[in-house]
């Protein structure tokens, strides 16, 4: 079966930080994706918010 909902792992995300991944391009989203979720959880966060996006963003220079 192929994951259709990039947004279906175990965190929650707000709908302000999916707007923010939506403004990453194409190719690294996934990427982005996985690398905020990896911050989430090390901050033990349920849920992923712009503010995490955008502190990803800032770290990795997109």
């Amino acid at each position: 079966m192929t994951e259709t909902n990039p947004f279906s792992s175990s965190l929650q995300w707000t709908s302000e930080a999916k707007a923010k991944l939506k403004n990453i391009p194409f190719f690294v989203r996934s990427q982005a994706r996985q690398r905020i979720e990896e911050m989430a959880r090390a901050s033990d966060a349920e849920v992923v918010t712009a503010e995490m996006v955008e502190e990803a963003r800032k770290q990795f220079g997109n």
